[in-house]
């Protein structure tokens, strides 16, 4: 009788004794990845500090060293619809059927491109929180910046200058009210301004 009641009690015991250790095992997984996201925000505010102005481009004309770094980067693509802008030499042009820009530097660099994308296309995380976080809004449309890691020129788009690195820039509507938002690779969301 007493084997009885013992061996039910030890696997009971054992049973607490995992599931405590699993729980904090899990509170340890969530503070270490909590500790890695603050290190990553300050990261990112450090960069921001260190950042340098963007210098802006001289004249109206767009420089022929752009055009020679283009077709270096792309090849030699037909139309290519030029424009200047106060930062960037702008060329966009299509490519495997999609609309593509891209952007060049004061040293006629490549810093990144932006095509149209789909919210299907953000990381499943990202989208479930979008929707969480913004559920009476419509996804208007999804810009992807793919970023030229060999250029440390940072980009500008909706007018704000942003850290260098391939994100999604997701753009919602509510009534008369628009927000956007920043995805990165990985998922995170984040807010990056209000359009008026």
């Amino acid at each position: 009788m007493k084997k009885s009641i013992i061996i039910p009690t030890i696997i009971l015991l054992s049973a607490i004794t995992f599931q405590t250790h699993a729980q904090s095992n899990e509170i340890a997984v969530r503070s270490e990845i909590k500790e890695t996201k603050t290190e990553e925000k300050g990261l990112r505010k450090e960069k921001r500090k260190e950042r340098t102005a963007l210098r802006k481009l001289e004249g109206k004309e767009v420089g022929l060293a752009s055009k020679y770094s283009f077709t270096n980067d792309f090849g030699n693509i037909k139309p290519v619809q030029w424009k200047r802008t106060i930062y960037f030499d702008e060329a966009v042009f299509m490519q495997n059927k999609q609309l593509v820009t891209a952007f060049y530097d004061s040293n006629s660099k490549l810093v990144g491109t932006t095509m149209k994308s789909s919210f299907d296309k953000l990381p499943l995380i990202a989208r479930k929180e979008i929707k969480e976080k913004y559920k009476d809004y419509k996804v208007e449309d999804v810009i992807f910046y793919d970023d030229n890691e060999e250029n440390e020129t940072d980009m500008i788009i909706y007018g704000i200058q942003f850290d260098d690195a391939d994100n999604y820039f997701v753009e919602l509507s509510k009534g008369d009210k628009k927000e956007v938002v920043k995805v990165d690779t990985s998922g995170e969301v984040y807010h990056f301004t209000t359009i008026k």
